[in-house]
C-alpha cells in the first residue's frame, strides 16, 4: 500500500487497547537511510485549556501501529514514550 503523508496526517489514531481517539499525525519520523517511516508523532495534551502551553509529543513507535485503513490508524499504545522534539533531532544526528 502506498499512501503520501498528507494522507495518513488527515486520519484520526485510535487506540484499540482502550478505544480513545488519539488525535491526528503532527508530524513522521522516517529513517534516513532507509526511507522507513519509524513512528508517527501526534499532540501532546493541551494544559488548563492551551492556556499555559502544551505537554510534550507523543511518540508512537512503528511497531506499535496495528491497521492502516482508509479513515483511522488503530495503535496498540498502553502508554506513549515521551521524547521532547529537540531530544529526539539530537538522536537522530549522532
Amino acid at each position: 500500500m502506498l499512501a503520501k503523508v498528507s494522507d495518513l496526517q488527515e486520519r484520526e489514531i485510535i487506540n484499540v487497547i482502550d478505544g480513545r481517539r488519539l488525535g491526528p499525525i503532527k508530524d513522521i519520523d522516517i529513517d534516513v537511510e532507509t526511507g522507513r517511516i519509524t513512528a508517527l508523532i501526534l499532540p501532546g495534551n493541551g494544559r488548563f485549556f492551551n492556556i499555559f502551553g502544551r505537554r510534550e509529543d507523543y511518540v508512537v513507535p512503528w511497531e506499535k501501529i496495528v491497521r492502516i485503513g482508509v479513515d483511522v490508524i488503530l495503535v496498540e499504545a498502553q502508554q506513549f514514550p515521551e521524547m521532547p522534539r529537540k531530544e529526539r533531532t539530537e538522536e537522530w544526528i549522532r
